[in-house]
Formats: structure tokens, C-alpha cells, sequence
């Protein structure tokens, strides 16, 4: 299993078709959510990848301070169907949290949680930071991650 961030432009075509796949995949049809997923954001983030034998197992978009949110966010978490009793969605986030605060030095990070991943993000040391409010018609909430670096 491989991990690895690449900014946009250093994504091949076909890593873009594939993350664009498992993100409509999981969040347009699993989910039934029809929402506008090619938002324009991506040129800003930095995308991490989690691949095995060619094939996207996981994914994460990851933006410095300014670039979505006022601090650094993490978004888009999406692991693939056939690979979610591997713990990778721990993982995944695991090297994106490392990456912001290792890399960019970034002392707070936000992300938008659908409220059933609650435990999830708590389980990675988020914590909520407000009310529960819709999102494209799927109840989220506000985290925040404090580093202890």
C-alpha cells in the first residue's frame, strides 16, 4: 500500500479520472447525494492518495490556511467500498493530519464531518466546534484538531 500527496498539477490524468471516480463512486451514488463535487477547489489542495496495485483505495484533499476554510482543512475523505474493513480512513487521515502539521507546520486543522462519522473524527483527536448544520442535505458538523506540537 502505497501513500503518497501530490499537488494538482502533479497529478497524472489518469489519478485525476480515478479520484473524480471514487468520489462520485461513494458520494453522488452511494451517498445519493447530487451535489457539485468539481468545485474548483481542487486546483488549490493537495490531494493524498492511498494505492495498492494501481487501484485508488483512499483518498483525502488537504488545504492550507485561507484556502477553503480560515485554518488548514482536510475534505473529501473517501475510502473505496471494497477496502473499508482495512482501516484505511483512519490511516488516510492519519497521513493527512501528519502531512499539515509535519510539512506545513499547521497548529489547527477544521474539517466539515457528516455527523454519523462523529466517532470517527473524535477516535483521530477532533473535537466539534458548534451545531449541527446541512451540508448539500446530509447533517455535518465543525471539527477542530489541536496539535500538540
Amino acid at each position: 500500500m502505497e501513500f503518497y500527496v501530490r499537488t494538482f498539477d502533479e497529478l497524472t490524468k489518469d489519478e485525476l479520472y480515478r479520484i473524480l471516480q471514487l468520489r462520485a463512486e461513494v458520494f453522488v451514488v452511494e451517498q445519493e447525494c447530487a451535489y457539485q463535487d468539481v468545485d474548483g477547489k481542487d486546483q488549490k489542495a493537495l490531494h493524498v492518495l492511498c494505492q495498492e496495485s494501481g487501484k485508488l483505495q483512499a483518498y483525502t484533499r488537504i488545504f492550507k490556511p485561507g484556502d477553503y476554510f480560515e485554518k488548514a482543512s482536510i475534505g473529501r475523505v473517501v475510502v473505496d467500498r471494497s477496502s473499508r474493513d482495512k482501516g484505511l480512513g483512519q490511516k488516510i487521515m492519519k497521513k493527512s493530519i501528519d502531512f499539515l502539521v509535519e510539512e506545513l507546520s499547521e497548529k489547527e486543522i477544521e474539517l466539515s464531518a457528516q455527523t454519523y462519522l462523529l466517532r470517527f473524527y473524535e477516535n483521530l483527536g477532533f473535537q466539534s466546534a458548534g451545531d449541527t448544520y446541512l451540508e448539500d442535505g446530509i447533517p455535518h458538523i465543525k471539527m477542530v484538531y489541536q496539535s500538540k506540537f
